[in-house]
């Protein structure tokens, strides 16, 4: 595949090292908005919020296929989404790639509907990431949290840093060199449940994106990881 990556940080440059040792080409590293996209088969999008929504629609109108793990820009989401649909394009937007991270999401689903009818505990997040991280809390936190909020009924939304009634709480740590880390407990009076996922580095987020890539090529829709990884 001849890749367009659409945000050339750290996370670009850990995707370009993957992307060629499974016998990918990249023909653009864009920094900002003065990119051509050409000659691409794809496009990777791991820019920055205010640039996702334009790299992304720029792509769907080019006919390039572009897979998005940029957070803090859903807001134009169901833009893009609908963008797609009308010239048949190919799109696939995740909070996180890592395949270990989307295995996490399936068993978060899973504990939260065990635990609806278990009143006595209560639910509370953390996430921590790098210094360098814009948007807080995580997109994968939100996305876990949606997730809870969506099988434990006693919770309307989520809130950051703080206590709301109906709101399940979601504690934002910036700490240097922390890849991310994610941690949810349900705590009762007797007893807590814990799980957590802990990035041990890039390598994970960048072999799923270069996956996900691989895996739209040729298909035309609005897809997820779950549909990557035939998750059902």
């Amino acid at each position: 595949m001849k890749i367009a990556l659409l945000g050339y940080g750290k996370m670009g440059k850990t995707i370009e090292q993957i992307a060629i040792q499974r016998g990918h080409t990249i023909v653009t590293k864009a920094m900002d908005e003065d990119y051509d996209i050409s000659e691409a088969d794809i496009a990777i999008d791991f820019s920055i919020p205010t640039a996702a929504y334009k790299n992304i629609s720029n792509c769907i109108e080019n006919n390039i296929p572009v897979i998005s793990g940029t957070t803090g820009w859903l807001e134009d989401y169901d833009k893009a989404v609908a963008l797609c649909q009308e010239k048949k394009g190919a799109f696939i937007y995740a909070s996180n790639f890592s395949l270990g991270v989307n295995i996490f999401f399936e068993l978060n689903n899973y504990l939260a509907k065990m635990m609806n009818t278990l009143k006595d505990y209560k639910v509370s997040m953390e996430e921590i990431h790098h210094t360098q991280k814009l948007d807080a809390p995580s997109g994968t936190a939100i996305t876990l949290a949606n997730d809870i909020i969506k099988e434990h009924t006693s919770y309307t939304n989520w809130s950051l840093d703080q206590n709301t009634e109906n709101a399940l709480p979601i504690i934002a740590k910036r700490i240097e060199d922390v890849p991310g880390t994610h941690s949810i407990s349900y705590k009762s009076d007797v007893d807590t449940i814990d799980i957590t996922h802990t990035a041990h580095n890039r390598q994970g987020f960048a072999l799923g994106a270069v996956v996900a890539a691989e895996w739209l090529l040729g298909k035309t829709g609005v897809f997820t990881m779950k549909d990557v990884l035939n998750i059902s």
